[in-house]
């Protein structure tokens, strides 16, 4: 049985910036099969690139359709995301049991995104198998385009075991940043990777001046890393900076960090694995 990536669908999207984002999210799974229906400032859009913040892989392939009818056409197995149902019975799924589906169906599968004002129409629904909906807060069911989208790619994402096998290498044009072409795309890959090669010690400064070179920053002491640890133990000012400036260079943080709603849970902006 052959297995494809899901395709993903926005119908009527409405902002070149929300594309881009969608975009963004979908890559950081591996998933590069974006379709359009109708974008309502047309296609392409220059203010999509900006926010796709590298995934140029993903827009330069995406196409765009006249109804959602043709762009499904292929599909087998097509999931309308919506948190009102719109008066038409369908089998409801979360994210993740329609992952689960996706993975064991025969054919492609297609999540599809309605506009950002008002979701899908009843129309576009009624060409759905299903309907699939984040169990989210009933009082406050709103989630923006791209939440959803990495909702939906992370959640697919979770039943792969790329890393194990080597099949999720990922090619220079798809990475969108140099130095990290030649690492297989791994879903459940820490922070820590970052920081140190495969059976690294953490106190070996070595480790630190390769993964400083591979994301293209400098560490703290220059070329002379043997000082690296005397700087990490130092308690002045002026070295905890430069620490806490190597490690927000080395460590990819997400967008939402300085939020401050975001921060009350968050206290420490580093105590999370980067997107």
């Amino acid at each position: 049985m052959a297995t494809y990536k899901p395709v993903f669908v926005l119908v009527r999207p409405q902002l070149g910036e929300n594309i881009g984002k969608a975009a963004r999210a979908m890559l950081n799974f591996g998933l590069t099969d974006l379709r359009l229906v109708t974008p309502r400032d047309g296609w392409p859009n220059p203010t999509a690139g900006p926010a796709a913040s590298g995934a140029d892989i993903v827009l330069e392939g995406a196409q765009v359709f006249g109804s959602l009818a043709d762009a499904v056409a292929d599909c087998a197995h097509v999931y309308a995301t919506t948190v009102r149902k719109r008066g038409v019975t369908k089998p409801v799924v979360t994210p993740e049991q329609a992952a689960l589906e996706v993975h064991q169906a025969e054919g492609r599968s297609a999540y599809v995104f309605g506009p950002e004002r008002a979701g899908l129409e009843t129309e576009d629904v009624a060409l759905a198998r299903a309907i699939l909906t984040v169990p989210i807060n009933p009082e406050f069911a709103s989630l923006n385009l791209a939440q959803a989208v990495i909702l939906c790619a992370y959640e697919w994402s979770k039943h792969l075991t790329l890393a194990a096998d080597g099949r999720g290498a990922a090619s220079p044009s798809a990475t969108g940043r140099a130095g990290r072409a030649d690492r297989p795309f791994r879903a459940d890959a820490g922070r820590q990777e970052l920081l140190l090669a495969p059976g690294a010690s953490r106190n070996q400064p070595t480790h630190l001046a390769q993964s400083a070179d591979q994301a293209g920053v400098e560490p703290p002491g220059g070329a002379n890393l043997a000082r690296y640890p005397h700087h990490a133990r130092s308690r002045t000012p002026r070295a905890l900076a430069t620490l806490a400036r190597f490690l927000a260079a080395l460590i990819p943080m997400p967008e939402f960090v300085g939020d401050r709603r975001f921060n009350q849970f968050f206290p420490d902006p580093l105590d999370r694995v980067g997107w």
